[in-house]
Formats: C-alpha cells, sequence, structure tokens
C-alpha cells in the first residue's frame, strides 16, 4: 500500500521539505515565494492525500502513520528555519515555541494511546488550528519579500499568535481525553 496514491502524496510532502528549506535559507525573494509555491503545494497534499485514501477505500496503517508524521516535520523544519533566517524573532518566538511543544506532546500521545489502541481522531477545531497554521506561515514564508502595500510579516505573526492559541486548546483537550486513559488502574 506504500505505492498508492495517497502514501505517495504523504511521502512527496516529506521529501519537498529539504528543497523547501533550502529556499528559506537562500533568504532571496525569488526563492521566498518559490519556497511559497511549495509549502503550498505541500498544503494541498497535505488534503489531497487524505480525501483520496478515503474516497477510494485506500486507508491504510502507514497512511495513518505517515501523515502526521509529514505535517508535523513540515512544519517544525519550517518554523526552526524561519527562526534561523530571523523571519521570526523577538516575541513571536513565543507562538512558534507553543506550536513546536504541541507537535511534541500530541506525538507522544498518540503513540501511547496507540499502545493501548484508544483512536485520537483530529477534531474540528484541530483542522482550523492547522489551516490557520499554514496561512500563517505562508505569510513569514514571504516576509519581506511580499508586497509593500500589504503587511505580510505583521498579518503572518498575528496568525502564528492566533494559531498558537487554537494550539493550546486543541492541545490541552488531547491531553485531557489521554489523561483519563493514562490514569486508569
Amino acid at each position: 500500500m506504500l505505492t498508492s496514491l495517497p502514501n505517495m502524496l504523504t511521502l512527496s510532502r516529506i521529501g519537498l521539505i529539504p528543497v523547501l528549506l533550502l529556499l528559506l535559507y537562500l533568504n532571496e525573494p525569488w526563492a521566498r515565494w518559490t519556497a511559497l509555491v511549495l509549502f503550498t503545494l505541500a498544503g494541498v497534499t497535505d488534503w489531497l492525500d487524505g480525501y483520496l485514501a478515503r474516497n477510494r477505500g485506500q486507508v491504510s496503517s502507514i497512511g495513518r502513520f505517515l501523515d502526521p508524521i509529514a505535517d508535523k516535520l513540515l512544519v517544525s523544519a519550517v518554523i526552526l528555519l524561519l527562526v534561523a533566517v530571523d523571519s521570526i524573532t523577538g516575541l513571536v518566538l513565543l507562538p512558534a515555541l507553543v506550536i513546536l511543544c504541541r507537535e511534541i506532546m500530541v506525538s507522544g500521545l498518540r503513540e501511547y494511546l496507540a499502545g493501548i489502541q484508544v483512536p485520537v481522531p483530529v477534531s474540528n477545531l484541530a483542522k482550523w488550528k492547522t489551516v490557520i497554521q499554514m496561512v500563517a506561515l505562508g505569510f513569514l514564508i514571504v516576509g519581506d519579500a511580499g508586497p509593500d502595500v500589504l503587511p505580510v510579516q505583521m498579518i503572518g505573526e498575528v496568525g502564528l499568535w492566533l494559531a498558537a492559541v487554537l494550539t493550546l486548546i486543541t492541545g490541552y483537550d488531547y491531553l485531557s481525553r489521554g489523561l483519563k486513559h493514562m490514569l486508569e488502574p
């Protein structure tokens, strides 16, 4: 099942990460816009792989395993490189850190709960969090290379703060549901 279209889309998202990071590292306007195109493409594959898997009856264990990993690798790598090239600085480091910490916590929680065979479905609020996070990161990827008439960097920063608030809410939701299973005798 690894070669099914949904899984290939997920793997392509992972494969885009080094190219995306190289473009961000170059920190040139053309590279920023190209990185935005690739990041947007990666975001579309995130939605498309799940849609295709469900509609084609190609939901697989490897897909359920790889999809959240691909998402977390993409978001974490982009955040870390945006910090490295000073596109995320100052107090905006706080929402970036909240997002990274929540991703690690939820990954560990999912792994634990999978071990005791408790599913952790993605909530609608978590889906909205992901959309806002991806849009905010898209604005931050473009950053100063954006048009002067639009406060691109500020839009990205405000979006990242909003994503962090939703990250805290959804992280708390997942943790409280998980703790019920962890604290059982």
